[in-house]
């Protein structure tokens, strides 16, 4: 099957929480850790994650707020998979490019019942700003005619992405992230061209969200 391969660099702009297993921790320890890579402990992003969000913000933009999955545009169904296609989008787990010194912190917050008030304090362990990792994106080619469509719409929800959050805890300023240096590339005979600016467009809105 023909492949277009997009890479790049996704970076955390202030501290991301995806949620990993807490279900043996000890006394004193972290409440909610971060996922991580079980080989190396360092955190990593599910592709899960990345695909989950990234579809309900489409969808959301596409059809409103409330909408019903089953009742999709096509152009998702057809990208993000459903019972009647194969999904075109290959979502990969991301890990950290490179050796950092600090790659997570903790943040205590508090857990308010809204009945009674009381507070209950909890740890929530983030991956701190700045730390990058290497996003991969595989996109299946079906039908080339839907090439300028696919991608105008997956570009798009990098965009909704930038402007929105990733993890949990966004309402409170976690989980806001870049793209950075995003190329795609084929081994088929393709013009890239099109599809190449539209994801340098991509780099450039979240540049100006944090310019």
């Amino acid at each position: 099957m023909k492949k277009i391969i997009i890479k790049g660099i996704l970076e955390v702009k202030t501290g991301l929480h995806i949620g990993g297993d807490s279900t043996f921790s000890s006394i004193g320890s972290i409440d909610s850790p971060v996922i991580r890579n079980a080989s190396t402990g360092k955190p990593i992003i599910p592709g899960s994650s990345l695909k989950g969000k990234i579809r309900s913000l489409l969808a959301k933009n596409e059809q409103g707020e409330f909408v019903d999955f089953k009742e999709e545009k096509p152009e998702l169904k057809r990208l993000f998979g459903s019972d009647e296609c194969r999904a075109r989008l290959i979502f990969s787990d991301i890990n950290v490019i490179k050796e950092y010194n600090v790659y997570t912190e903790v943040k205590y917050e508090n857990s308010i019942k809204r009945k009674t008030g009381e507070a209950t304090p909890r740890q929530i362990e983030r991956v701190v700003p700045n730390v990058e990792f290497d996003f991969n994106l595989t996109y299946n080619v079906i039908e080339e005619n839907d090439l300028e469509k696919d991608f105008n719409m997956i570009t798009r929800g990098l965009k909704l992405l930038e402007s929105d959050y990733l993890g949990g805890g966004g309402t409170r300023g976690n989980g806001r992230i870049v793209f950075k240096n995003l190329k795609a590339t084929s081994e088929n005979d393709y013009d890239l061209t099109k599809i190449n600016n539209l994801l340098d467009d991509v780099v450039l809105f979240g540049e100006k969200l944090y310019s």
